[in-house]
């Protein structure tokens, strides 16, 4: 059978990139289509070769640079382009805070179509870089080589690498030399574990086959100082194990919480494995303080609990969400996807009762157990599909909310839960999101019963286009 021929579309020259878009890439428009173009910024002049041809949109990458914009910076990465974390690296630190603003904007008017109060200047991260308190690592026999050649001499090449996978290739990563999302000692520690495990010529995994026995590795940061480091191997090796994992303990005593999970499965979703506790606490605590209380609240994080990956961001977060809500002290509050009742226990004291509702289980008895070492008493949390959890005995059972606070995943409300929203109508919803698009669609299915009267976005993710908003929706009378 003969091989379809590939497609060879064609080269667009001198094209102005005219704006910032979704998934970080920018925007350029030809022939009143829009064309998708990664690692540039608005102002550059570049010839585009289109890479993907829709009826609607192309899809493309610079080729050549004609003209570099005035927005343009030196990204500090050495794996800019390559690695697809940080794709607004290139640009200033303001003006991505301007984009991130208007894309909240350009949603809420798109998508939602409804009346738009005056939006607030959206809340800058005080640390551009260095803000995660958690970073995943992936090992791989197959590390990219940003020159290569099929025709070169590979066979003293050492493939394996410690890093982030490249963006749309499954099987191969970045071997990270330096990542300025998280603070030290993470580069340490990725490249101290890299250099034991090529000495003892440990195997890296191979995801084409699904084989290696060093597999991942989890670093979690808290604002307290404590370290958690989770090693995830592919294979049993317990004698191996147990030599690398007394090497890390050793030679960064700063570690306080070391797990390992022993993954065969064909994927890497780790949250069903068993965590085995090899050192120190089985736990991480972070900090959080309410605006106003004069304390702070201590949070219990594990090897698999949710906490924001800002934290400093999410304290600001929460305080905003709170000014929104504009609590007197007497109210029912439902926290719709409360996760480990971050939320729900950050808000507790200034109502009289939260109720939070969760799917995962687990997150759930996280949740009870923060309650507890905070002295809280008056929360109550549920396990189980939102949309199923909250029905109308749900709410005669636990009492109408007064105010609801939902902070749903990036796909956004079940359409169910919007329904039951308009159903229960509480005065107030606090409705929190890390995708404008989604939380413009649900608003505008609440626009009948509620109007928009805050939105204030929040930059959570510095050096990429992901932004955190808040929006008020007040009861129409």
């Amino acid at each position: 059978m003969p091989k379809r021929k590939r497609r060879i579309f064609p080269v667009l020259e001198k094209i102005e990139i005219i704006d910032a878009g979704s998934e970080g890439k920018s925007i350029a428009r030809v022939d009143n289509q829009v064309v998708f173009v990664p690692f540039v910024v608005p102002g550059d002049i570049v010839d585009i070769q289109i890479t993907k041809s829709k009826r609607s949109f192309k899809e493309g990458k610079a080729i050549h640079f004609h003209k570099y914009s005035d927005l343009r910076i030196k990204p500090q990465c050495s794996h800019f382009g390559i690695c697809g974390g940080c794709k607004w690296q290139n640009m200033s630190y303001s003006q991505q805070l301007l984009y991130k603003q208007k894309q909240v904007k350009d949603n809420f008017e798109r998508i939602g179509k409804i009346a738009l109060p005056e939006i607030s200047p959206i809340l800058g991260a005080p640390d551009p870089f260095y803000y995660r308190n958690k970073l995943e690592y992936t090992f791989s026999d197959r590390k990219w080589l940003s020159e290569f050649s099929k025709n070169d001499d590979h066979s003293q090449t050492n493939f394996n690498g410690v890093g982030f996978h490249i963006p749309g290739i499954f099987d191969k990563i970045v071997d990270i030399e330096h990542c300025y999302l998280q603070a030290e000692p993470s580069n340490k520690i990725r490249l101290a574990i890299k250099d034991f495990a090529i000495k003892k010529q440990y195997s890296f995994y191979n995801a084409r086959n699904w084989k290696g026995f060093l597999r991942n590795l989890i670093i979690r940061t808290s604002n307290t100082g404590d370290l958690m480091v989770i090693l995830v191997f592919g294979e049993p090796d317990q004698e191996n194990i147990n030599l690398l994992l007394e090497y890390v303990k050793d030679q960064f005593p700063e570690i306080t919480s070391l797990f390992y999970v022993i993954n065969q499965k064909q994927n890497d979703d780790i949250s069903d494995q068993t965590f085995i506790h090899f050192h120190g606490q089985k736990y991480i605590t972070e900090k959080m303080t309410p605006s106003g209380r004069g304390e702070q609240l201590s949070f219990k994080i594990g090897p698999i609990s949710f906490f924001q990956t800002n934290s400093k961001q999410a304290n600001n977060l929460y305080n905003i969400a709170a000014e929104f809500a504009g609590f007197k002290g007497g109210e029912t509050v439902y926290d719709l996807y409360t996760g480990t009742g971050t939320i729900a226990n950050f808000i507790a004291k200034n109502v009289n009762r939260v109720i939070g509702l969760e799917y995962i289980p687990s997150a759930i008895e996280d949740a009870k157990e923060n309650s507890a070492n905070n002295g809280i008493m008056n929360t109550s949390f549920f396990a189980g599909s939102i949309e199923k959890i909250l029905t109308d005995e749900f709410v005669s059972e636990n009492g109408k909310p007064d105010i609801i606070i939902t902070d749903p995943p990036r796909a956004g409300m079940h359409q169910k839960v919007v329904e039951q929203l308009n159903a229960i109508l509480p005065e107030k919803i606090v409705y929190i999101s890390c995708n404008p698009a989604t939380q413009a669609r649900d608003i505008a299915l609440l626009d009948n019963n509620y109007k928009l009267t805050k939105i204030q976005a929040v930059d959570m993710f510095p050096q990429t286009h992901h932004v955190e908003n808040v929006a008020l929706l007040e009861k129409r009378v």
